[in-house]
């Protein structure tokens, strides 16, 4: 599920987080803030990679 919100201009970056057995990955690009939901830890974290290496970011923050 992606829920495109406007933010303020923020460095890009990408935050992964569990919440209640579920996995989320935000992505924040040009003030726009895109949260992806995952089932699976390993499905996120590829998704959260894939970001990444779109954005050339050095890093994916845990939460």
């Amino acid at each position: 599920m992606d829920n495109p919100q406007n933010g303020s201009n923020v460095a890009a970056q990408i935050e992964v987080v569990e919440a209640c057995g579920e996995w989320f990955v935000r992505v924040i690009n040009d003030g726009r803030e895109t949260t992806s939901q995952f089932d699976l830890e390993s499905f996120a974290l590829a998704y959260a990679e894939g970001q990444r290496l779109r954005l050339k970011l050095a890093e994916i923050r845990r939460l």
